[in-house]
């Protein structure tokens, strides 16, 4: 993805979404699909915490099914004996037949990558986005920095990542799209899957990809 496009991203995603704790980074989509609606659509969210996930994923269908998507979560095919261990070649091609079977096309997955450690200095931040005359007001505006004791704000950044796999009879697990998602470490979990699938859903609907497209722009 070049400086632009990634650019133009990031300033889509604060404007629509400037208060949540998710950013959009990266988006890449296969070249060779223009528009992919699934019949049946499964949703995964792969972590070893049962309630987030289960959360996570009822919450996603439910905001998929709103917009007309079939969306199921992943109980059954992915339950916890499943995933207690590392599963074959083999094993995933006999859970594809039986995904297959039961009328899936698609696989939307998303998972939590990598974490990272911020720092931030809480009175640079604060002085961030004003523009002093001369040095007698950026110092004096900035001096605190000197006498106070708590000016640094440490927090933790998930690095998110969903990926759309078009499940067909012809093709390995095809990829349709990926996308990688910033979470700011969250006070509030709920909020956080809440911003997490606005942010996902947006982001598939402005793709053309499982979000049928609204009466007014047919």
């Amino acid at each position: 993805m070049n400086l632009i496009t990634r650019f133009f991203i990031v300033v889509v995603t604060f404007t629509l979404f400037g208060c949540t704790t998710s950013e959009l980074v990266e988006n890449w989509k296969n070249p060779d699909i223009d528009l992919f609606m699934a019949e049946k659509v499964l949703v995964l969210a792969m972590t070893n915490d049962l309630d987030n996930r289960k959360l996570f994923e009822k919450k996603l269908a439910a905001s998929l099914r709103d917009q007309g998507v079939n969306a199921v979560v992943s109980d059954a095919f992915f339950s916890e004996q499943f995933t207690q261990r590392p599963r074959t070649l083999a094993e995933l091609d006999v859970l594809e037949n039986a995904m297959l079977t039961d009328g899936f096309d698609a696989i939307l997955v998303s998972k939590i990558v990598s974490a990272e450690d911020k720092v931030n200095l809480i009175q640079a931040y604060k002085n961030f986005d004003r523009t002093f005359n001369n040095f007698e007001d950026d110092y004096r505006s900035s001096q605190g920095i000197y006498t106070e004791d708590e000016y640094i704000e440490s927090y933790t950044v998930y690095h998110a990542e969903t990926a759309l796999y078009c499940i067909c009879p012809t093709k390995d697990r095809e990829i349709i799209w990926k996308g990688s998602i910033d979470i700011t470490e969250p006070g509030n979990t709920r909020k956080a899957i809440k911003d997490y699938i606005a942010l996902l859903t947006w982001a598939l609907e402005e793709q053309n990809l499982l979000i049928p497209p609204t009466a007014s722009e047919l």
